[in-house]
């Protein structure tokens, strides 16, 4: 069992900038590829971005691509996601998921491939 705990979500005006985070714990962090995902009100859950087990390799959906960065620090269990330019329509809950690593340039941009989930934090931008 892997546990994800998401923090650092909140208000935030339209072009402002937000740093998400996941702790991690239970097996083996490096042995997952990270991701992002996210739903709003209505909406269908959807892929945000993803990073391989050793942080080399990166996906982002368009949406989100040039304004987020996602990173992981091995060393302590943590997944972070930065969030810049921020827009109304980037209201959402935010998950991070980890799914079971499968080479460096694993990231899947599927929900199915992950197996585990983070309760959600929620994400605000005001117009």
């Amino acid at each position: 069992q892997v546990q994800l705990v998401e923090s650092g979500g909140g208000l935030v005006q339209a072009g402002g900038s937000l740093r998400l985070s996941c702790a991690a714990s239970g097996r083996t962090f490096s042995n997952y590829a990270m991701g992002w995902f996210r739903q709003a009100p209505g909406k269908e859950r959807e892929f945000v971005a993803a990073i391989s087990w050793n942080g080399g390799s990166t996906g982002y959906s368009d949406s989100v691509k040039g304004r987020f960065t996602a990173s992981r620090d091995n060393a302590k269990n943590t997944v972070s996601l930065q969030m810049n330019s921020l827009k109304p329509e980037d209201t959402a809950v935010y998950y991070c998921a980890a799914a079971a690593a499968s080479g460096s340039y694993y990231y899947p941009d599927l929900a199915s491939r992950y197996a585990y989930w983070g309760q959600g934090t929620q994400v605000t931008v005001s117009s």
